[in-house]
Parts: C-alpha cells; structure tokens; sequence
C-alpha cells in the first residue's frame, strides 16, 4: 500500500481511530491527540508497515493501541521524575498543596470509574471494540494481540459483568 493509499484510508478511518484513541487513553483528550497523532506517524513514515495478514482498519487500531501503551508509560516515567524532583519538595514543604493535588486526583479518578469502568482492562477493550468501533471478535483479538479464545472470554464475561452492574 502506498503512501497516497494509506492517507486516504487514514482519512477514511478518523472518527473511529479517534474514538479508540480515546478508549485507550482512559477519555484522556490530550493524550488521545497525541496518540493519536504519533501512530498516523509512525504509519506514515513507514515505521509501522501494513503486510497485509489482516484489515487495514484492524492494523491501523492495533497501531493506535500500541502507541497508546507507549505513550502510557513515557507519562508515567515524566511523572515519577518529576515527582522525586522539585514537585515533591514542594509539596512536602506545603501540606495544603499536597491536600490540593490529592482532591483533584480523588476527583479525576471518581470521573474515570464511571461506566464501564466496572469491567477489566481487557473486557473492557473488546467490548469498545466490537460494540463501539463493529469489529468482531477475530479482529478485537489481532488489535489486541491475544488468541481468539482469550478475547472470547473477555467479550464474554464483560458483558455478563456490564449486563449485571447496569441491572443493579
């Protein structure tokens, strides 16, 4: 697939990898546009390649997730750095503002359980997208890179759990 080719199914393909972007950085818009923006990257320069064992759509979210993961973990390793720098002193030196920045986590992660946020990360990944993003299973599974029968199982026991949590 060619340069040109790979645009317009980018360009094709937006509104979902932007819904997914967002699932897979917990809602988070700052980090779903930079996700999102370094996997059409990584696409476009051609460090990620499409061989053609699955979907264009499949290869492209399976991309988008793992820059999610990537992009995941270089947040938190900034974080703890600046957490053991000058954040920390200060906060230590300032019990209000520790008090602060305590309130404003209890409040975001009050934001973030709501949901489906009953389920685990896995159910609640093939539920996003077989439900939200109409993949089946099979292709949940290669975005996710988990056999079949694992995702089976989330898709399963998730929508058991959300159908149990919303009847509640």
């Amino acid at each position: 697939m060619d340069r040109a080719e790979l645009e317009r199914e980018l360009e094709r393909l937006h509104h979902a990898c932007w819904g997914w972007a967002l699932s897979c950085c917990s809602r988070d818009r700052d980090a779903a546009e930079e996700t999102l923006q370094s996997a059409y990257l990584k696409i476009l320069s051609g460090q990620a390649r499409f061989d053609g064992r699955s979907a264009v759509r499949t290869w492209v979210f399976g991309v988008i997730r793992h820059t999610a993961h990537e992009e995941s973990r270089r947040r938190s390793v900034r974080s703890l750095r600046e957490q053991t720098d000058d954040g920390a002193v200060a906060a230590a030196n300032d019990p209000a503002l520790g008090a602060h920045d305590e309130t404003e986590r209890e409040e975001r992660s009050a934001k973030l359980l709501a949901g489906l946020s009953t389920l685990s990360p896995r159910q609640r990944e093939v539920l996003t997208l077989v439900f939200y993003h109409e993949m089946t299973i099979e292709e949940a599974a290669e975005v996710m890179h988990i056999s079949l029968g694992s995702a089976r199982t989330h898709y399963d026991r998730g929508k058991k759990a959300l159908a149990r949590e919303l009847s509640s």
